[in-house]
């Protein structure tokens, strides 16, 4: 009984053979027409006794018979004739079984002979009949139906006396046949009387011949039955049907004990097979799992121990496999294939379409649908996907400072951590890491939505914060939907204010400002007041020279009414720290200031509340920030803020660290180099409003600067709109003198101040121990020492003939400075009356490979110079000696004017300046001249008031000068 056993699993081998089916069917071209003298004849080899298959022509009879001679066609030479693929496939496939000689049982081989039995030429098919003749002619072959066998094969099994007894039957046309009557014919075929038929499953095949050699009728003892059972034919039944009709149906009482009334389960099993994937579907009956494309029947034990059947729920598990077989092609296709028993027990998919997210998860979510489930997705190997979509909830509520996004994103019970969801959007990933191990696939239309979320905000452990002022990012980027009724009123409240811009409500002058402010700086004073009422900062980008400082002065002043502790940080570049100072005294002098600069500044806060201006250098706050950063400011204002445009850099990434309740940047070239720089500035500023660098680089940077694109350009403008003021001179020409002057202070640096401290103490000691008298006569001595103090308020490089004294400079610095950020989009003047100050700028500006031209005594060509500066676009800078160029030029191409050092006359500087403010000038000048604090150049600006005499006076010469000076006059000025 075991050797039948084993004998049957041998020979059925069902579980290494995987379905093959048609593909689906189309024409390409016409077919060839059918020869009515070609037929198909099915033979032995006469040698090696494998299947021929022949293409023969010959003449027929009346009743069909052929007549001799019969020709061999070779299908090749018929294979040029047509472009029909089915026909293709046809003669390819007889072509290969012409010449047979080893035996095969590939799936290539069934394949063609699936072709062959399709049979498009609807030709005549004949089989050779070895007992009449052993070669092929018209008496020896018989005419046939070829056609595919669609199996029903059935086993009976019963019980008798102790034993169970098995045949089989196969259900065919309507008839039914015992195993032992059918015939098997080379190796793929069956033949019942003039039928062949093509066995597809070369199953079928194995259980016939089993059953035949043991003349279908196999009987087993009750002790190996069971193992059998279980073995065999539980395997069996998921091709063939067996009756046991030595079981009972259920009784409504074992129904219900074993579970079988509860609602029937529907699962899909998934398996692998080399580069395939298998999908059984499943019912579940109570405790068992029935595949149902199986012939598998319900068995069950009760308590007694007696077994019964059950009846499958047939209706249920056709709209199981309906509901599996609409979700694709190809498994529409498989399903009819299971209709006519013509393939496995599973639907199967290449692995690569599988895997497709695009498919398979919307046919797992139509599948749960109808209450199916998928088992084993994740076993597939080197598979880490989640088996379900993405539940996404978003949620956005009105915080104090910000709108709060609460992200909800779910793949059945897996929750997304938002610091996940914000690596793969970062990393432009729609595949995110879940808790249990797999990576969730976010849908591609919420990736773009994502990313505008988290460019436009920052997280804060799971919501995201987009702050206030980028408003208009919440408004453009969330649905109304999704906003609560706070964060909805709250947009409300900003779109309606922020649109009448232009109506800016006044704000009054403080009386402690000692100005009288033009209407464009009034406009700037409400506009930061506007600001202020939303807590919004902004960036104050008016042009040089236009009276920024005195409108952040008359707005500090504003605020001592409005807020408890108007403790404000300046922060400015290292040449403007006395200018600041300066501008204060004269315009706010009621303000209480401390400044924190040089190797003697304080370090520590606690005096920072009596104080309302804290004022220090970019350069101090890179080394004061660890302590800077624990005071809370009112307000921080940055001067010349394009210092901190670059956000990689120490300046930025320090002034982020520091503290405040606002913050306001100052520049008048907000744009140095590209747009690009506007965002450090701004995100210092306006916090969010710009969102982060990447997105910010990404949507505006690059397509305005690389790709001029206008649109994003007018999209940008709208979203800085209310945050950036720029006023130019051109737009505020009227309320403009057509020349304006102001002083920039240059600070020494120790050392420079060291070389200056001796020479004056040098001269200062010569000017004491004389008489008036004797100075009199020595006054080219003291014009010798007052002059080598005005050279080493320029560079002490300029006295270096008599030691070296270094080159530290801090005119020089910032004359550089202000070249450097002017040269692009001004032409410029620069006047000295020393020379050698002039090489020094000349060597540094051909460093820096900024053209320029150079006009002093030694200059022969004067015309040719001028021309170049006036007519070359590409000279931004012209060197000008003040005795060789301070009458007699027309230079009205330049706007921005530099007086290095100071003239005794200011006659003679206005003269200088005037090279460019002449007739054909239409933009209005700028006129800085440069001074050191607390030197001889600050008294000179002092005695320039003093004595009106010495401007009208336009001829006198410097010893002319000093003979009109007393003593008195002359210590004063050292």
């Amino acid at each position: 009984m075991q050797e039948n056993k084993d004998e049957l699993k041998n020979k059925l081998n069902y579980d290494k053979l995987l379905p093959i089916i048609n593909k689906s069917k189309r024409s390409l071209a016409e077919p060839v027409q059918k020869s009515a003298n070609l037929v198909l004849v099915f033979s032995r080899h006469r040698h090696y006794r494998h299947l021929v298959i022949e293409l023969i022509s010959a003449e027929q009879t009346k009743q069909g018979k052929l007549k001799n001679p019969l020709q061999v066609v070779d299908p090749l030479d018929l294979l040029w004739q047509t472009e029909n693929q089915q026909e293709l496939k046809f003669f390819a496939a007889v072509s290969k079984f012409k010449s047979h000689y080893q035996e095969s049982q590939v799936a290539s081989d069934r394949q063609a002979l699936e072709a062959i039995t399709a049979n498009p030429l609807n030709l005549a098919i004949y089989l050779h009949d070895e007992k009449v003749a052993a070669t092929v002619n018209a008496n020896s072959v018989t005419k046939i139906d070829l056609s595919v066998l669609k199996p029903e094969f059935e086993l009976n099994i019963d019980e008798r006396a102790g034993q169970f007894a098995l045949d089989g039957v196969l259900h065919l046309d309507g008839k039914s046949f015992d195993l032992t009557t059918i015939e098997t014919r080379y190796q793929y075929f069956i033949q019942l009387k003039q039928k062949l038929y093509l066995v597809k499953d070369p199953f079928f095949l194995s259980l016939i011949d089993f059953f035949k050699q043991h003349r279908n009728q196999l009987v087993l003892e009750r002790e190996v039955y069971e193992d059998f059972q279980n073995d065999i034919l539980d395997a069996l039944e998921e091709k063939v049907k067996i009756n046991y009709s030595y079981l009972k149906p259920a009784t409504k009482k074992q129904i219900v004990e074993q579970g079988f009334d509860l609602e029937n389960e529907q699962l899909i099993y998934l398996t692998e097979s080399e580069d395939y994937v298998l999908l059984t579907p499943v019912m579940r009956y109570g405790g068992l799992e029935i595949p149902i494309i199986s012939q598998k029947q319900i068995k069950a034990k009760d308590k007694r121990g007696q077994m019964f059947t059950l009846q499958r729920d047939e209706q249920k598990e056709l709209q199981f496999i309906a509901d599996m077989a609409k979700m694709h092609p190809y498994f529409e296709e498989q399903a009819r294939a299971f209709a006519e028993q013509l393939h496995a027990d599973c639907f199967y998919m290449h692995r690569k379409h599988f895997l497709s997210p695009d498919w398979f998860l919307d046919a797992f979510e139509a599948w749960r649908s109808k209450g199916i489930a998928i088992l084993g997705f994740n076993g597939l190997k080197e598979n880490k996907l989640s088996a379900y979509k993405a539940h996404i909830d978003i949620k956005v509520i009105s915080g104090i400072d910000w709108f709060e996004t609460a992200i909800k994103v779910q793949f059945n019970k897996q929750t997304v951590s938002l610091k996940h969801l914000h690596k793969s959007i970062r990393n432009k990933n729609k595949f995110v890491q879940l808790d249990d191990g797999t990576m969730g696939i976010l849908p591609d239309e919420w990736l773009q939505k994502f990313e505008g979320y988290f460019a436009a905000g920052e997280i804060s452990e799971e919501t995201l914060r987009t702050p206030n002022i980028n408003y208009s990012a919440v408004e453009e980027l969330y649905e109304e939907a999704l906003l609560s009724i706070d964060a909805k009123e709250r947009l409300q409240l900003y779109r309606s204010k922020l649109a009448a811009f232009d109506q800016i409500e006044e704000t009054e002058v403080p009386a402690t400002l000692n100005a009288t402010l033009r209407g464009y700086q009034q406009e700037g004073l409400n506009w930061l007041n506007f600001l202020d009422t939303f807590n919004f900062g902004g960036c104050l980008a008016d042009d040089m020279g236009l009276g920024k400082t005195i409108q952040v002065l008359a707005f500090i002043l504003s605020q001592q009414e409005k807020v408890e502790r108007n403790t404000n940080l300046i922060v400015v570049p290292a040449s403007l720290v006395f200018n600041w100072q300066q501008e204060i005294k004269k315009f706010a002098p009621t303000l209480k200031v401390t400044t924190i600069y040089g190797a003697n500044r304080i370090r520590q806060r606690k005096d920072f509340d009596q104080y309302q201006v804290i004022l220090t250098s970019y350069g101090t706050l890179l080394a004061d920030v660890a302590w800077l950063k624990a005071y809370r400011f009112n307000y921080i204002f940055l001067d010349e803020s394009q210092s901190i445009k670059n956000p990689d850099s120490q300046r930025y990434k320090a002034a982020r660290l520091l503290q405040s309740r606002n913050r306001i940047v100052l520049t008048g070239t907000p744009i140095e180099n590209n747009t690009f720089d506007l965002y450090g500035q701004l995100s210092f500023a306006c916090p969010g409003l710009l969102g982060n660098r990447e997105h910010f680089r990404q949507q505006y940077s690059v397509p305005i600067d690389q790709f001029n694109d206008t649109k994003k350009a007018q999209e940008l403008q709208r979203r800085i709109k209310p945050f950036l003021l720029r006023r130019t001179k051109a737009q505020v020409v009227q309320e403009l003198p057509d020349k304006t002057e102001m002083v920039i202070y240059c600070e020494m640096g120790q050392k420079q101040r060291e070389i200056y401290e001796s020479a004056r103490n040098e001269i200062r000691d010569y000017l004491m121990g004389r008489s008036e008298d004797e100075l009199t006569k020595s006054s080219m001595h003291v014009l010798q020492g007052i002059t080598k103090l005005r050279q080493i308020c320029n560079s002490p490089s300029l006295i270096s003939k008599e030691k070296f004294f270094g080159n530290a400079s801090a005119k020089m610095e910032v004359l550089l400075e202000q070249i450097e950020i002017k040269a692009p989009h001004h032409k410029i003047l620069v006047f000295s009356q020393f020379v050698g100050m002039l090489n020094l700028v000349k060597e540094a500006l051909e460093e820096r490979e900024i053209k320029f031209a150079y006009l002093s005594g030694q200059t022969k060509n004067r015309e040719a110079v001028v021309n170049s500066f006036q007519q070359d676009e590409e000279t931004r800078v012209f060197l000008i000696s003040l005795k060789a160029g301070g009458v007699g030029l027309n230079l009205t191409e330049a706007d921005y004017v530099y007086l290095i050092d100071p003239w005794w006359n200011p006659a003679v500087e206005n003269q200088a300046i005037d090279r460019t403010y002449r007739i054909g000038q239409h933009k209005n000048v700028m006129a800085i001249r440069l001074i050191c604090p607390d030197t001889i150049e600050e008294k000179i600006m002092l005695m320039q008031q003093k004595k009106k005499d010495l401007v009208t006076d336009l001829i006198k010469t410097d010893v002319s000068v000093f003979k009109s000076l007393s003593k008195e006059d002359l210590l004063n000025l050292i």
